[in-house]
C-alpha cells in the first residue's frame, strides 16, 4: 500500500493502514509540532500557539501582513502524529511521487514501487471556475475582507485559508468569519429596506 501526501492526513492514513498491511508513505516532511499533542506539555504551548494565529497573525495587523505570504507557501506541520510514531509502527517513509512507469508509480529517486493500491493524500485547491464574476486576482484567488465581496454584493466566502488570520480554515475558528459576514448581511438588508421607496396601495 502506498500512501502518497505526508500531511497530516496521509500520515493518519498511514497510521491506520500500517495496522493490518506494509504500507509506503511518500512525500517531503513537512516538520511537526515541538511536543506531543495531547500531552501537558502541549496544553499550555498550544493555547499561546491559538492565541497567536488566531488574534495576532490576521490580515489587518502588519506581522499577519508579512507571514501570510510564507504560510500559505508550506504545509501545516504534523499535529497528531509525529515522524517517531509514524516509524514506531513501520511505516517506511520514500521520495516524492515523480511519475508513472508502466501503471505503478516512480519516485523521485528513480525506484518504481509495485504498489497494488495507491491512496493520493495530496491537499486540495480551490476551483471558483464556477463563479464567471470579475472577482479575482491574478493568482485566482478571491478578492474581498473577511468574506465580504464587497465588489458584488451578496457574494461571500467562508473558510479560506487565511481567510483573516491564519486560522480561518479550522472548525474552531470559522465561527468568527462566519459571524461577521452574518453581521454584513443582516447590516446590508436593514440598509436596504431603510430606502425603499414607500409603497402606496391604491383603494
Amino acid at each position: 500500500m502506498l500512501v502518497v501526501g505526508a500531511g497530516n492526513s496521509g500520515a493518519e492514513i498511514a497510521y491506520e493502514l500500517v495496522q493490518t498491511r506494509r504500507c509506503l508513505l511518500a512525500g517531503k516532511s513537512s516538520g511537526q509540532i515541538p511536543v506531543p499533542h495531547g500531552s501537558l506539555r502541549f496544553r499550555p504551548g498550544f493555547r499561546a500557539f491559538r492565541f497567536f494565529m488566531h488574534r495576532i497573525v490576521r490580515v489587518d495587523t502588519r506581522l499577519g501582513r508579512k507571514l501570510a505570504p510564507e504560510l500559505l507557501a508550506h504545509a501545516d506541520p504534523l499535529i497528531r502524529r509525529r515522524e517517531k510514531d509514524l516509524q514506531a509502527v513501520g511505516i517506511e517513509r520514500v521520495e516524492r511521487v515523480a511519475g508513472v512507469q508502466d501503471g505503478l508509480p516512480v519516485l523521485e529517486d528513480g525506484r518504481v514501487v509495485d504498489a497494488a493500491n495507491v491512496i493520493w493524500c495530496t491537499g486540495y485547491r480551490n476551483e471558483f471556475s464556477w463563479i464567471d464574476l470579475p472577482v479575482f486576482d491574478g493568482d485566482g484567488r478571491p478578492q474581498h475582507y473577511r468574506g465580504v465581496v464587497e465588489s458584488e454584493p451578496g457574494l461571500y466566502f467562508l473558510g479560506l485559508v487565511f481567510q483573516y488570520s491564519a486560522s480561518s480554515d479550522v472548525l474552531p475558528s470559522r465561527g468568527r468569519d462566519a459571524r461577521y459576514i452574518a453581521k454584513h448581511i443582516a447590516s446590508s438588508r436593514r440598509e436596504a429596506r431603510a430606502v425603499e421607496p414607500a409603497k402606496v396601495l391604491a383603494v
